[in-house]
């Protein structure tokens, strides 16, 4: 195997001023929405954790039963998981107001909002109070959203939006769900 030698000059210009931290938007109807935000989850852990910075997690699911493995993985490496959501209201807006004050804290490089889409087109978190959050969150830091059903407001306001669609898909076919597979 062959070593190459790293470039000595940055292709690229770096940009002038503060980096800004982005508003990511994982939507649609087809898998991978929370595997995305996940992964970059563990490559914010990985690069931020040293410095200080810290990855947060909120899960705005209906049922937040089993602990599934990546929450088993997570906790093994400092990130926690909190559920903050049983398909109550109640439930999901203390849920909230914690994720709220998290971000707006500055204490976390990445804070992941999962399935807070959901949440929020079944009218059981204040859309507004989010919108309002994202806009005044600190600016470096950056936020992560996933659910089926992203509102367009939500979608206007983030920086990078990625629809996940079905082409195609085992469970559709009838094949049983299989562990890690996500279906």
């Amino acid at each position: 195997m062959q070593i190459e030698t790293p470039p000595a000059v940055k292709p690229y210009e770096k940009p002038e001023g503060e980096r800004r931290g982005l508003v990511i938007v994982h939507t649609g109807e087809g898998k991978g929405k929370s595997t995305a935000a996940f992964g970059l989850a563990l490559r914010a852990h990985g690069r931020h954790h040293i410095h200080g910075r810290t990855v947060k997690i909120w899960r705005f699911t209906p049922a937040p039963a089993a602990r599934l493995g990546e929450q088993r993985l997570f906790e093994r490496i400092g990130i926690a998981i909190e559920d903050v959501g049983d398909g109550g209201i109640g439930l999901a807006r203390d849920g909230w107001a914690c994720a709220r004050a998290s971000i707006l804290s500055g204490a976390h490089f990445l804070v992941v909002l999962d399935g807070i889409a959901d949440s929020l087109a079944e009218d059981r978190l204040p859309l507004d109070d989010v919108l309002a959050t994202l806009r005044a969150r600190p600016s470096d830091a950056h936020v992560v959203l996933t659910g089926r059903r992203c509102p367009p407001a939500l979608i206007e306001l983030a920086d990078t939006v990625t629809e996940m669609t079905v082409l195609k898909q085992a469970a559709g076919a009838g094949a049983p769900a299989r562990p890690g597979s996500g279906d």
